[in-house]
């Protein structure tokens, strides 16, 4: 492994749409990636709005989640693109991995929303310090729907090159981002660092 290379991780609320297109976009370049939720469950829409389908973190694969939405309504499922995404999912890691449940150390931690980042940052400030390492903890909001997490993940990824390409990250990424910033306005950009 190239000890230059950052290590980064990203996070939505269920570890199922926008990080996960994230997570595959960029493991298909090269990057050191790993995908989080920061939710207290994974939650998946259901046939009513009122009635939405929950998983336990550490519990529940991705393969559990297929099987049980194609047994309730695979044709449902199938015409909203659960099943798919779902599908795509189990070929790059097993189950839903929640951040606050990790202790793997990251150079960048991407948050797909504010209250993702939110839920990130108040983990990292609240857990015991362990190596004293800095974690850059940045949002880019993404929609939450397929169309908007392919781009989103383009986004990511771009970033996360320019972040790897400079020589010092951390005296280096406050102009990354503004320039990042200045070019997507509506992604409500914000970073702070933490400590592990």
């Amino acid at each position: 492994m190239d000890i230059d290379k950052l290590k980064f991780a990203v996070s939505c609320s269920s570890n199922m749409n926008r990080s996960m297109e994230a997570h595959s976009f960029m493991q298909k370049r090269g990057f050191i990636i790993e995908s989080y939720g920061s939710g207290n469950q994974v939650k998946l829409p259901g046939t009513a709005i009122d009635k939405p389908n929950c998983y336990e973190f550490g519990k529940a694969t991705y393969e559990y989640i297929y099987n049980d939405l194609k047994a309730k309504d695979a044709a449902y499922y199938t015409q909203n693109g659960l099943l798919n995404m779902l599908d795509r999912n189990r070929r790059i890691k097993p189950a839903p991995q929640k951040f606050q449940h990790e202790d793997q150390e990251f150079d960048v931690i991407i948050c797909l929303e504010e209250r993702v980042y939110d839920q990130v940052v108040d983990h990292l400030h609240t857990k015991p310090s362990t190596s004293g390492n800095p974690a850059h903890v940045i949002n880019i909001d993404i929609e939450d729907n397929p169309e908007e997490a392919t781009i989103g993940a383009w986004f990511v990824c771009e970033l996360c090159g320019k972040l790897e390409e400079c020589d010092d990250l951390d005296n280096e990424i406050d102009e990354i981002l503004a320039d990042f910033e200045a070019k997507n306005q509506k992604r409500n950009i914000l970073h702070t660092i933490c400590f592990y």
